[in-house]
């Protein structure tokens, strides 16, 4: 009897033992199905972006365009009126317009095609208050909105036109959260030495300024939460929210190497915290920059652009600065141009991407006529897409471009 139970045991325990086996196979399938499910979900997701950026790169052009034509149009009216005209304060609305509208773009590419932002010392407070009219204006009367400043000097390295996008995109994400009224508060805070992780895990310590927007609104559930910086990822009816909102909300904050994070449950609201991270106290001295007056010259310049409307306003401007401007409506007409006036030419400012041959193509056969030609290149594109062709050495502005860096940027090439 007795060999009979170690038999029963030593098959007990191998009976055990073969379930802990199957179970920890079992185990390591699930794991490894998860595993495929994450990669087949980033897959996915890395292809909605990359629709995102060629629909937004091909829409941007046509809309940096026209803003191009807006903005010069608006520039050539403003030199023509008086400083007392009444219609000074309609052409500064155009203009605050455009600049909207250029945030709203480049916001777009930030997420998509990781746009190149222009970050400068900006004060995060006087960000705010800039937007301040225009939220006003967007926040229903039955929403309570609020506003509180911290006293500290919150100056951030940002692109202001980023920074307002992000929050017009947070507040109307607010607003849509409270159909029935409530509450709306907009804060900045000061943290000193936080050390501070994001989902990516990533963080160190630094002095930081807080922007919270927070309402009084539905809230979200906790698998909300988890997916709310998704892109196409919407609680929203079928064509009330194209769930890009707050996922370019989170790639602008990444760009300015910060972080965002938000804290909600259902029929208590939501705060999305954006931490940003301040410039050093010297800063000023490093980074003050003095604000050029726009000057013109008397130079040839040939101007090479697909756009007729772009081109001959960019054209009158240039002309009403005193430079003579040869016009070229795509690059291979440049070549052409060039070699018949090549003697007077003095600079080259063209587009990138044109019909026949784009502006690198035109400015590689034009420098084997003349090695040491200027050359500042305009694009509508985002700068990912011009970065293929262009090399960093090169003078790039991206469009839509704003007279007065136009001409400072020509200047500069010039008196080189």
């Amino acid at each position: 009897m007795k060999d009979e139970d170690k038999t029963k045991e030593q098959l007990l325990r191998e009976l055990q033992k073969a379930n802990q086996d199957l179970r920890e196979e079992l185990v390591q399938r699930r794991q490894a199905e998860e595993e495929n499910s994450n990669i087949e979900r980033q897959l996915r997701q890395a292809q909605k972006l990359e629709a995102v950026g060629t629909l937004a790169g091909g829409i941007a052009h046509d809309f940096n365009n026209i803003l191009t034509a807006i903005i010069a149009s608006a520039s050539l009216m403003q030199r023509a009126v008086d400083e007392t005209s009444p219609l000074r304060r309609h052409l500064d609305r155009i203009f605050s317009a455009c600049e909207r509208a250029t945030a709203l773009t480049q916001s777009i590419l930030a997420y998509s095609r990781k746009q190149i932002s222009k970050p400068v010392p900006n004060s995060l407070n006087q960000i705010i208050e800039n937007l301040n009219k225009l939220l006003t204006r967007i926040i229903p009367e039955h929403i309570e909105f609020k506003t509180s400043f911290a006293y500290a000097d919150l100056t951030i390295m940002a692109d202001s036109g980023q920074i307002e996008q992000a929050l017009l995109n947070l507040v109307a994400n607010s607003v849509d959260a409270m159909p029935a009224g409530g509450s709306l508060l907009i804060k900045t805070e000061l943290a000193v030495n936080l050390e501070f992780q994001d989902t990516d895990g990533c963080g160190k310590p630094a002095n930081y300024a807080i922007l919270t927007v927070a309402d009084s609104g539905v809230g979200m559930d906790a698998k909300t939460r988890e997916r709310v910086f998704e892109p196409f990822f919407t609680t929203k009816e079928v064509g009330k929210g194209s769930g890009l909102g707050l996922a370019m909300v989170y790639g602008i904050v990444k760009q300015h190497e910060g972080f965002i994070s938000v804290s909600s449950e259902p029929g208590k609201g939501t705060a999305f915290m954006i931490y940003l991270p301040l410039l050093a106290p010297d800063w000023k001295e490093q980074n003050h920059q003095d604000i050029q007056p726009q000057t013109g010259g008397n130079e040839t310049i040939l101007l090479i652009e697909d756009d007729k409307d772009v081109r001959g306003l960019l054209k009158e401007m240039l002309v009403s600065f005193g430079y003579h401007v040869i016009e070229a409506f795509d690059g291979k007409d440049g070549v052409v141009k060039f070699i018949e006036h090549q003697n007077d030419i003095r600079l080259l400012l063209t587009d990138v991407m044109m019909p026949k041959k784009n502006g690198k193509e035109a400015y590689n056969e034009i420098k084997k006529i003349k090695e040491d030609v200027n050359v500042i290149f305009i694009s509508g594109y985002s700068a990912a897409a011009t970065a293929e062709l262009l090399d960093e050495h090169l003078n790039y502005m991206a469009k839509p471009v704003s007279p007065r860096d136009l001409l400072a940027k020509i200047r500069e090439v010039l008196d080189k």
